[in-house]
């Protein structure tokens, strides 16, 4: 599930929220309720669908034709899964193709997808908790509409769910723009709706930089401080599979970062220690998706992370025999601790 500067996690405190230029929905909607946003939904519903509502109205998006705004052409989204309130956002599409968001109805106007991925709040900057309404519209779209539908890899079959109104999501800003986000399932949340499990540990859930702003250093960001953030955890867990392109983040991270390679396991609900597999042991063993290490080769190592590279072929080299038979025997589900 899991898909790059170096600033703080912050969440911005509502007196930095106030004070803003308003230029864009994040910064407007700092202080706007859910049932706000709903009855400003339903307003122009009703215009749209009034028969006294003579008046032609168009979008123009920033790189395509003019779109007329009629009922046909929008429809609602949900903010949230099956299990949460019903909050949703009116979205306008393109005629025929429901999934091509053009812009989103919001504070009484149509904004473009790419405005509301903006903000004019200088203080908006690095990794920001996601708590208000307009945040949350941009962790959805940056989830399910740019993630989802746009920068997607055409093999892959993977989506991310909506997350889940209680569910921690920071995101990136960098220059005035949303670049990228991470959630986490907390330990001792519920696992879904369908059983009684929860959590047993926290959990890096998903993780996303758009395309634009990759290899930057902000999902190695993302991940640092979803370390430091649960510094007094025992282990913590990414979701099962990780990518490749996350694998290469979490060995760049543990290479330099020693006292963090027993916490960080790549584990499948709820987490407990069978369902639990060590990245750096996978790192060591090379267990790692197929075309990772191909990826590895084609990205610039620097200076720092060489040395660190050749005290990690040391290691791999000097693996107790004994411990690789028994792993074999035992399997990948389950890891027994040897002291040499």
């Amino acid at each position: 599930r899991v898909v790059l500067s170096a600033h703080k996690m912050e969440t911005l405190p509502k007196s930095h929220l106030s004070e803003r230029g308003g230029d864009y929905p994040v910064d407007i909607l700092c202080d706007v309720s859910y049932e706000t946003l709903k009855k400003s939904s339903d307003d122009c519903l009703s215009h749209l669908q009034s028969t006294s509502a003579c008046v032609t109205s168009w979008f123009v998006p920033p790189d395509s034709a003019k779109v007329k705004i009629k009922i046909s052409n929008v429809a609602r989204f949900s903010l949230f899964g099956d299990d949460d309130p019903a909050h949703t956002v009116l979205a306008l599409v393109q005629p025929g193709e429901e999934t091509q968001l053009l812009a989103l109805y919001l504070d009484g106007r149509w904004w473009s997808v790419a405005d509301v991925m903006k903000t004019s709040n200088p203080s908006r900057v690095g990794l920001v908790t996601v708590q208000s309404v307009g945040e949350r519209v941009v962790l959805f779209l940056l989830s399910q509409f740019i993630f989802g539908i746009l920068e997607r890899p055409l093999e892959s079959e993977l989506a991310f769910s909506l997350h889940p109104a209680g569910e921690l999501g920071k995101i990136t800003w960098s220059n005035g723009e949303a670049v990228g986000f991470y959630t986490v399932k907390r330990k001792g949340s519920l696992c879904d709706s369908f059983t009684s499990q929860s959590y047993k540990l926290p959990v890096l859930d998903t993780l996303f930089v758009r395309r634009h702003w990759r290899r930057r250093g902000f999902a190695l960001e993302m991940l640092e401080d979803f370390c430091s953030s649960f510094g007094k955890e025992e282990a913590l867990g990414i979701s099962n599979p990780i990518s490749p392109s996350m694998y290469e983040v979490c060995r760049k991270y543990l290479l330099t970062h020693q006292k963090q390679r027993d916490r960080l396991y790549e584990v499948e609900a709820p987490g407990g220690w069978g369902e639990r597999r060590s990245v750096w042991l996978q790192i060591q063993l090379s267990h790692i998706p197929k075309n990772s290490k191909e990826q590895a080769l084609s990205l610039e190592v620097s200076k720092g992370e060489v040395n660190a590279t050749e005290d990690l072929k040391e290691e791999v080299k000097f693996l107790p025999f004994v411990y690789l038979i028994i792993l074999r025997i035992v399997g990948e589900g389950w890891y027994c601790f040897y002291y040499v």
